[in-house]
């Protein structure tokens, strides 16, 4: 039987951090699945991914959550990965008014950068939607003064790790880059 495990897990340190630093949309279809990805085969990380010309970087500082559910179904025989990624964009702006509007039409691939230096792809084959956006003003002066957005996907399985350390391996083009001459816009 294929679902037969292989593994087991040790115990392991205390020494990770929750949370992300930062995100990098792509917009839905600059590459073909699957056969744009190629991955370890030892470990299911993904090793490249072609044909990706832009990452739009958001960084992220506080309260934002990338979160993955299995969900399995003995009746149906399926089980499937919902991927919820929320952020909170600081300040409203004209231009991030228009980013969230196109964010909205579109359902980007989203790179997740964790605070442990890992990078997840989520939404691979079938993009995350953004669900919500919520512009605020706040109430009191210390209120926020921006965007809580929340993006769902569902794909097959959990978002895939790729396989870098550093943005300088995510894009670019020297050789190990994930995403080969890819260039990460940040304004």
């Amino acid at each position: 039987m294929s679902c037969q495990l292989a593994n087991g897990r040790l115990e392991v340190c205390k020494d990770a951090e929750g949370g992300i630093d930062a995100d990098y949309f792509i917009n839905y279809a600059d590459y073909a699945f699957p056969t744009d990805v190629t991955y370890v085969a030892t470990t299911d990380t993904i090793d490249t991914v072609a044909n990706v010309a832009s990452l739009y970087k958001y960084e992220l500082k506080g309260t934002n959550s990338f979160e993955q559910v299995y969900n399995s179904s003995r009746e149906n025989g399926t089980t499937f990965a919902e991927q919820t990624l929320t952020i909170t964009l600081k300040k409203q702006d004209a231009a991030t008014h228009k980013s969230v509007k196109l964010l909205a039409y579109g359902r980007p691939h989203v790179v997740i950068k964790n605070r442990n230096n890992q990078f997840f792809l989520a939404g691979l084959e079938h993009g995350m939607e953004l669900t919500t956006a919520n512009a605020s003003n706040g109430t009191a002066m210390g209120d926020l003064n921006g965007y809580t957005l929340t993006f769902v996907g569902t794909e097959k399985i959990y978002a895939n790790l790729l396989d870098c350390s550093s943005e300088a391996t995510l894009a670019g083009a020297g050789a190990g880059a994930v995403f080969t001459s890819a260039t990460i816009i940040t304004a």
